[in-house]
């Protein structure tokens, strides 16, 4: 095929244009969010414990002497909520647990609760909101739902407005590429890779750099926004302590979406004349993966914050069952693995390659694993972060 021009340049994709691209796959489609999001649903679960703890600890904010006429109203917050169960489980999660608590306090006497989802505009609300919808009409509604469009690298809310502040498989996404790693010739250049995993030791302190900025940016906002004694949840994508890969194995390093297979699928569009190698070098997925002790001191630097608990969960790809069922047909475990990579980053490489090209990488990518039976023998973890902290 003949490859059309490039709907945009390195420079508006590290600077410009990122925040309007950078999205889970929207729709309910097979490469859709909503149905290749199990390992996160599983992160969730894991970490479900963190979550109640926390909450079991939040100050509750009305007293005997408030008038019995009103109710104080909790809002809740879901920053880079993207689209499906997801996120409604941890909201109905937070729901719960403080309607318990206020029931166990102030016999039936309840808050209300209001409940806003955050994303980028380049989010799918509509089908957020049609799956709200649905789940309302099959359930009693426990809370209000608005959507706030806007990066949780701003502020999105009024200074000490909100009580639960959550963000789930959201906050190792980038603000942006770091413009360094695209300065061709220099030190930090990540030449030939679309990825930091193996990169030069410059190259990953630069987005070091980055990550730690945008955590800085994060924090403030919520500092300004929540209110005393609320509580800050956050699972994002992480790595061990002490350890200077993204991963904590070699099999994962090798087997990750974003790894070994990405970077064969973009030489393959190299090798067959349909890309330069200055257009694969202009390419860098915006994601981070941060220790508990870079998350902690992040914490620290910005203040306001008391962390409750932090531990560092790793998350397995997928079932023993699952596993054996995709020996016998490797063409489907190729099929469901691109489909996973691309639910994640799809639109961005869209927005970046246009969609013909898009399409012939991701073939590419899915022949890879289609063909590479040791993926079938191997398994690999997502590693994850999860803290809790009080805003003080």
């Amino acid at each position: 095929m003949e490859s059309p021009s490039l709907p945009m340049t390195a420079k508006d994709w590290t600077t410009t244009s990122l925040h309007r691209v950078l999205c889970m796959q929207g729709g309910e489609g097979d490469v859709s969010y909503v149905n290749n999001s199990d390992c996160q649903a599983l992160a969730i679960t894991l970490s479900k414990p963190i979550l109640i703890s926390s909450l079991q600890s939040i100050k509750l904010f009305f007293s005997s002497s408030d008038d019995d006429h009103t109710s104080p109203i909790i809002r809740i917050a879901d920053l880079g909520c993207a689209t499906g169960s997801n996120t409604f489980s941890t909201v109905d999660t937070v729901v719960e647990t403080l309607s318990r608590r206020y029931t166990a306090v102030y016999g039936g006497r309840l808050p209300e609760f209001e409940a806003f989802f955050c994303d980028l505009p380049s989010n799918d609300f509509n089908m957020l909101f049609r799956l709200l919808t649905e789940k309302q009409k099959a359930e009693s509604s426990m809370y209000f739902a608005g959507g706030v469009a806007g990066s949780f690298y701003d502020r999105l809310f009024p200074r000490g407005t909100i009580h639960v502040a959550v963000s789930l498989s959201a906050l190792h996404w980038l603000s942006q590429i770091p413009e360094k790693v695209l300065e061709k010739g220099s030190k930090t250049w990540n030449k030939g890779k679309t990825w930091i995993e193996g990169a030069k030791k410059e190259v990953i302190d630069a987005f070091a750099e980055q990550s730690d900025k945008d955590l800085d940016d994060f924090l403030k906002c919520r500092k300004e926004e929540m209110v005393e004694g609320g509580v800050l949840f956050v699972l994002m994508g992480g790595r061990p302590s002490g350890s200077s890969s993204q991963f904590g194995d070699q099999d994962t390093r090798a087997k990750h979406p974003f790894t070994t297979t990405m970077e064969q699928a973009w030489q393959d569009l190299i090798d067959e004349g349909l890309i330069d190698e200055e257009t694969r070098d202009g390419f860098n997925i915006p994601a981070y993966m941060r220790s508990p002790e870079e998350v902690a001191a992040g914490i620290n630097r910005i203040g306001g914050f008391k962390i409750e608990k932090m531990e560092y969960l790793k998350i397995i790809e997928h079932s023993e069952e699952k596993k054996e069922e995709w020996k016998k047909d490797p063409v489907s475990y190729g099929r469901a693995r691109t489909n996973l990579v691309q639910a994640a980053i799809r639109p961005m490489v869209e927005a970046y390659l246009g969609p013909d090209l898009c399409e012939e990488l991701f073939k590419r990518y899915e022949n890879r694993v289609s063909t590479t039976p040791e993926f079938l023998h191997i398994t690999c973890f997502y590693g994850v972060v999860v803290f809790s902290a009080i805003r003080i």
